[in-house]
């Protein structure tokens, strides 16, 4: 199954705008998606850069979202734990929460992945992405992506 990702702030393959990005307000942008089967458990979110220079650079870890919550408001907040019990992970700034676009130079692609999963994640928000990817192993019911690309 396919999950639909979208946002008010940009549109598939479209620029981020500056104020979601080292640039601006470095503030998360405003997120939905549809799509989520009945039998999920829960939400998790990453956010990525591909392109940035020697590794994937990760600007977004989130996870153990409610299998009912459908959008994410513009400018989340950096709280380890949310209101709704969603856990964020740390990023490869070092931090929870999100960390806008902040290319070197060139033109980079972000990825924004939403998953659908059949399980609660049994983890802390001392996690990085790659803790995350292992724990959903195996418990993926639907995914989807949102890209939007930025430069300096």
């Amino acid at each position: 199954m396919a999950i639909e990702v979208s946002s008010s702030a940009f549109n598939e393959g479209e620029s981020i705008p500056s104020q979601y990005t080292c640039d601006g307000k470095d503030i998360s942008p405003q997120l939905k998606w549809s799509g989520v089967p009945d039998e999920a458990k829960s939400i998790a979110l990453i956010a990525d850069d591909p392109d940035a220079p020697g590794k994937t650079w990760v600007h977004w870890v989130l996870f153990n979202l409610p299998p009912e919550t459908t959008s994410l408001d513009e400018n989340m907040p950096g709280d380890v734990e949310l209101e709704n019990g969603a856990k964020q992970g740390i990023t490869d700034f070092g931090d929870h929460g999100y960390g806008g676009p902040c290319p070197p130079g060139g033109i980079h692609r972000y990825f924004f992945k939403v998953y659908a999963l059949d399980t609660e994640l049994d983890l802390n928000s001392d996690v990085q992405k790659d803790d995350v990817v292992s724990a959903m192993d195996g418990h993926i019911l639907a995914e989807g992506q949102l890209m939007g690309t930025y430069t300096k």
